[in-house]
């Protein structure tokens, strides 16, 4: 069974940074495509960043040269560092899957950036 559980959200200033993490299990994560995706309130849920199974990763403009998208294979999980942050980065931040043609989701991770 296909899990996935985010952690490392939080709250924090303008300039800041976190490092989110999606621990996997039921799968390994170096052999799929994952991304991390986020939602803020009243809007809706957009991609972020993207990793395929060959390691070829890719963001959107909004993020670009500000997250970076990695996965530890050995420990199965994948991870988003979010430098400089900013107000309009608020959001719950979700890591998904894409698995025999069905797309998983996590439960979501709450960053709050204040200014």
């Amino acid at each position: 069974q296909v899990q996935l559980v985010e952690s490392g959200g939080g709250s924090v200033q303008t300039g800041g940074s976190l490092r989110l993490s999606c621990a996997a299990s039921g799968y390994t994560v170096g052999r799929i495509w994952m991304g991390w995706f986020r939602q803020a309130p009243g809007k809706e849920r957009e991609g972020v960043a993207y990793i395929a199974s060959t390691g070829v990763t890719a963001y959107e403009d909004s993020v670009k040269g500000r997250f970076t998208i990695s996965r530890d294979n050995a420990k199965n999980t994948l991870y988003l560092e979010m430098n400089s942050l900013k107000p309009e980065d608020t959001a719950m931040y979700y890591c998904a899957a894409d698995l025999g043609g069905r797309r998983y989701w996590g439960q979501g991770t709450q960053v709050t950036v204040s200014s």
